[in-house]
């Protein structure tokens, strides 16, 4: 198949967190909505209405609280539990259009999918239109959809189905009179290309290249010279040429990171060995899914870099395990040992967290002669009824430590968390 025949669509939820809260609390449609981050420190969504107001992505919520009185903006905390569900089937309603090869989940609200065989049966418009209707009607989650030949002219066309009316959700420029397309490709600044980034955006231009269609002109030889490959597959992309493969096989970690800030400022080498021994867990249940062990993990603790009366402090340690692990109790220990290590009586700590290095998959991995079978075998078990037990009863109901006990000094603030409908002690109530 010739790259130059290849379609590709993009789907994506507008606006996903705060779509995601007015599906189960619709008193917050055409309000202003902001969503906030970990600690409820900075907006990390916004509803259409909120971004009208001027209101900046990941702005700190106190440098706002003006706009938020006098727009009576309606502020919730982050519920990652719930948008992580509904992202669930969000994804599983697009797997009914493709095949598994022609799907890749590329974020928690965006999804590619390869239309190309689809283009001989369908008008692709009115296949994209289907998808929005069924998200829709069965999640309540408007969608966009951009379809291109190239996932790069994909994401380009998503945006200009964001953005004008006239497209009713779905922007096909494959099917577009190729002037009609240049056109719309004018209007759109050189920043907002797929990879481009802030950086490349300046230097671009000031080579006198200001919007899409000045960087679908260009010679794909000549950026590769003035920046990289990447810019150059990237122009080719946006010329029709598909550079980019649908990965519907994601790749394998590198690393795991747990943290958080925390709600208020710790002191005590208990809170932090509390704090990072459910960061250790959450690291494990991921190294878990992923089917991968652990060669090394790295614990670490912060002060607040932003207080300019005290000096920041930052230490880290690392600890190589004999024997890869997967194992909760593995991780749990050598996280708190090293806590040990790096902690400093009188700091005010913001945050701590540990980082799972050296992964590598479990069915490849090749055991040591001296290594102690029975040993595996136990952490196996034991590894296996605790997750029995969390699926059946959710993670909080047994774990390592008390770090899953309510008001911890170290839990993080999230005073304006929605409920989650998903689970069964926050079902709604339907009151008649």
């Amino acid at each position: 198949m010739k790259h130059q025949h290849r379609i590709f669509a993009l789907v994506d939820v507008n606006n996903c967190y705060v779509s995601c809260e007015r599906v189960f609390n619709p008193s917050l449609n055409n309000k202003p909505v902001i969503v906030l981050s970990n600690n409820d420190g900075c907006a990390v969504a916004r509803s259409q209405e909120a971004k009208d107001l001027g209101i900046k992505m990941g702005v700190p919520l106190f440098q706002i609280k003006d706009i938020v009185q006098q727009h009576n903006v309606q502020v919730l905390s982050s519920n990652y539990a719930l948008y992580n569900e509904m992202s669930n089937r969000f994804h599983r309603i697009l797997a009914d259009f493709v095949t598994p090869a022609e799907q890749e989940i590329y974020s928690i609200d965006e999804c590619f999918l390869e239309l190309t065989a689809y283009a001989e049966h369908y008008d692709l418009t009115d296949y994209a239109q289907l998808m929005r209707q069924r998200i829709l009607k069965w999640l309540g989650l408007p969608v966009c959809v951009g379809i291109g030949r190239s996932k790069t002219e994909a994401k380009i066309a998503n945006h200009m189905a964001k953005k004008g009316k006239r497209f009713n959700g779905v922007c096909n420029l494959v099917d577009m009179d190729p002037k009609h397309r240049d056109y719309f490709k004018s209007l759109i600044d050189v920043s907002e290309v797929w990879g481009v980034g802030r950086q490349h955006s300046k230097m671009l231009h000031a080579m006198g290249i200001h919007t899409v269609l000045d960087l679908t002109h260009s010679d794909p030889a000549q950026m590769k010279k003035q920046f990289s490959v990447v810019m150059a597959r990237t122009v080719a992309e946006l010329q029709g040429l598909s550079c980019i493969e649908v990965e519907h096989t994601p790749p394998s970690k590198k690393q795991i990171v747990a943290s958080r800030s925390f709600g208020t400022r710790v002191t005590e080498l208990d809170d932090l060995k509390e704090a990072i021994s459910m960061y250790a867990q959450d690291a494990c249940s991921r190294l878990r899914s992923g089917e991968l062990l652990c060669g090394c993990i790295v614990a670490f603790v912060q002060s607040n870099p932003f207080d300019p009366n005290v000096p920041f402090y930052n230490k880290a340690a690392s600890y190589a395990f004999p024997e890869p692990t997967e194992c909760v109790t593995d991780l749990v220990q050598a996280a708190t040992v090293m806590l040990n290590h790096i902690y400093k009586e009188g700091i005010k700590f913001k945050k701590c967290g540990v980082m799972l290095t050296g992964l590598e998959p479990k069915s490849s991995h090749t055991l040591d002669l001296l290594t102690d079978l029975a040993d595996i075998e136990r952490k196996e078990k034991l590894m296996s009824a605790l997750e029995g037990i969390h699926e059946k009863f959710g993670k909080k109901k047994l774990g390592v430590g008390s770090c899953y006990l309510p008001n911890r000094n170290w839990s993080m603030s999230r005073d304006k968390l929605s409920k989650n409908p998903f689970k069964w002690e926050e079902l709604l109530i339907i009151k008649h």
